[in-house]
């Protein structure tokens, strides 16, 4: 065989094998090809919409974190105010409380004392009603009443 022969056999089974090729294996890669480039348009569609929907939902988040410290402070002022005023009212019972105790103590104390002077006052009655026997019983010397009257006002 010649080299132009061999040549031409050549070139019709590479045409061969480009035509085979361009019939059979390019198709399935080329969709195979479009299908992967269609993934990654939506998947880099779906990591955009991703990242919109992320910031959306860290802004919401936060207003609501805002929204929460908001409310979670003006809850912690109403309970203090509430504190207080129960602090307070606890007080106001406590001050009329005291206030009766020390009333019901000093009416208490004034009794005892009306009691106590009322029982002197019989003590130095008997006192005095006893001094009197004695200086009765006996005869009237000056000295002798000054001496009882004396003893009477220790016992007193």
């Amino acid at each position: 065989m010649s080299i132009n022969a061999t040549l031409f056999i050549q070139a019709i089974v590479f045409a061969i094998l480009v035509w085979f090729t361009m019939r059979f294996v390019w198709p399935p890669i080329a969709s195979a090809l479009d299908e992967r480039t269609e993934k990654i348009a939506h998947g880099l569609a779906a990591a955009e919409h991703a990242k919109v929907e992320l910031s959306k939902a860290q802004k919401h988040v936060e207003m609501e974190l805002a929204k929460t410290r908001n409310d979670s402070s003006q809850l912690l002022a109403d309970a203090e105010r509430r504190a207080q005023a129960m602090i307070d009212e606890a007080k106001g019972h406590a001050t009329v409380e005291a206030n009766k105790i020390i009333a019901a103590a000093q009416a208490e104390a004034a009794q005892q004392m009306v009691k106590a002077r009322e029982t002197l006052r019989e003590q130095v009655a008997v006192l005095a009603v006893k001094g009197a026997e004695q200086i009765l019983r006996k005869e009237v010397n000056a000295s002798v009443h000054a001496d009882l009257l004396g003893r009477l006002k220790t016992e007193l």
